[in-house]
């Protein structure tokens, strides 16, 4: 709803004439960052309180502007947040109705602040709480990894580079590997969030104030570590949103190689996986098509994702101290981001849990793509005492014969091996089978499914830990 008052009743005893239609349009934040609404509630309901403390506004005017802005808050919990431009943000706006509601006493409530540390202390809020939300997911993902990790720990498939078959992997541990990255992604928004975790309240337009306030008090209120430790930073710093997506877009970038993977596994010249039908789509026109959609938003969501923290880094990058208007555009990139990455973190997660593995298609792969070439040179460096230079010009004649026949290299015969180099002997099939190859695989980190159980069990042991 856009106004018609000549001057805005918040700010506009500085000027004789109110703002264009442009300006108002232009200036208006309040679309977006009405998201903010819970977060500006607990910090005025924090604010006021220490100013009553304090002594800096009576005990009956804090009594009744909290009073009032649990109505507020309430309002907006049923009817949503009204937009009038007029009223620019969600402080404004929030400041106007409670004014409405119990009259002049609103206005002590901004005493000792100002828009620049209530915008940065909100923020901060909603940024935190976004971390939490995202953690929580991926631990979700995490604990979905680790189940399907722990009952596919013996299931042999192809591990690729290049996309090429290289030496054979077991499910367990290549679902294990996403886990990590998981990991490593929580302990960004861990950093993130600690980093994050001061008060800029108090902070006023950019000097502090001279009332006696309690920073420590309203920095406890709300959760934080304690106040930030200079008022200039603290009302045009936005590392911490700039933390975030930093964060969520490698997070990003490990679901869309996550959901990449998904894409390959269900296409059919693989058939590795079938997906859930709740993550799939069909064709308009071709009846057969199951579309892994879920996945390829998952893996499109990462660009945008990418795309919200150059935005917001080239919106800071030339800022001088304290506050600039440019500041009111940090919210939209980091609410969309925040939006996307739940959903993404939510599709992985049910992928994960309800595809079914086509276990014995992956076994096949494997053992059609010749993936224990590698065990092959290296038994006849280690047992035969062949240079790996000719140990792999004797393995590529082996796999070449293999692929004419169409049989796994451990289908081959003795006579047939002994034919391509005397060397070879009975022996050589102890390596050549891909169970015996990733058996043979029981190093730290390794894919030998003694192993993978180990990780796992190690995982969900962490996972509990969380949890207690």
């Amino acid at each position: 709803m856009r106004g018609t008052e000549s001057s805005n009743k918040m700010w506009g005893g500085r000027f004789a004439e109110g703002p264009s239609a442009i300006m108002r349009e232009i200036n208006a934040s309040i679309p977006f960052d009405k998201a903010l609404w819970r977060q500006d509630i607990a910090a005025s309901k924090a604010h006021v309180a220490m100013l009553g403390a304090q002594g800096i506004v009576s005990t009956g005017d804090m009594d009744v502007i909290s009073a009032g802005l649990d109505q507020v808050a309430a309002e907006y919990e049923a009817q949503g947040v009204p937009e009038n431009w007029d009223l620019e943000d969600i402080h404004m706006t929030t400041e106007s109705r409670l004014a409405e509601l119990i009259g002049p006493a609103a206005g002590r409530l901004h005493t000792a602040r100002s828009r620049n540390d209530q915008v940065a202390t909100d923020f901060r809020l909603w940024v935190r709480d976004a971390i939490d939300q995202a953690d929580a997911g991926l631990a979700a993902l995490q604990r979905a990894l680790v189940m399907r990790a722990g009952e596919h720990a013996d299931s042999i498939m192809p591990g690729f580079t290049h996309l090429q078959t290289a030496q054979p992997v077991t499910l367990g541990h290549h679902l294990m590997a996403y886990y990590e990255m998981v990991r490593r992604d929580r302990s960004r928004f861990a950093d993130a969030r600690a980093r994050m975790n001061e008060c800029p309240l108090g902070s006023a337009a950019l000097a502090g104030t001279g009332f006696p306030i309690d920073r420590k008090a309203t920095a406890a209120a709300l959760g934080f570590d304690g106040p930030t430790a200079n008022s200039l930073d603290a009302v045009s710093d936005r590392d911490f949103a700039l933390d975030y997506l930093q964060a969520a877009a490698q997070c990003s970038l490990h679901l869309s190689r996550l959901a990449e993977e998904f894409i390959i596994w269900a296409s059919q010249p693989f058939s590795f996986v079938a997906l859930p039908d709740a993550l799939s789509t069909g064709s308009s026109i071709m009846p057969q098509k199951k579309n892994p959609d879920a996945a390829e938003l998952v893996r499109g969501h990462a660009g945008r994702i990418v795309g919200c923290l150059t935005s917001l880094m080239v919106t800071m990058k030339g800022l001088p101290l304290a506050y600039s208007k440019d500041m009111q555009d940090d919210k939209p990139p980091v609410f969309e981001a925040a939006g996307l990455l739940g959903l993404s973190i939510a599709a992985m997660t049910g992928m994960v849990a309800d595809s079914a593995f086509r276990t014995e298609r992956m076994r096949q792969a494997a053992e059609l793509g010749y993936a224990t070439a590698t065990d092959l040179a290296d038994w006849l460096v280690r047992e035969a005492d062949i240079p790996f230079r000719e140990a792999h010009h004797i393995t590529g004649a082996a796999v070449k014969l293999a692929e004419q026949q169409g049989v796994a290299l451990d289908a081959l015969s003795l006579e047939q091996l002994k034919a391509i180099d005397a060397r070879v002997d009975e022996r050589v099939f102890n390596a050549l089978s891909v169970d015996a190859s990733v058996a043979s695989r029981a190093s730290h980190g390794g894919t030998a499914p003694d192993q993978v159980r180990l990780r796992v069990a190690e995982a969900m042991a962490a996972l509990e830990g969380e949890s207690l």
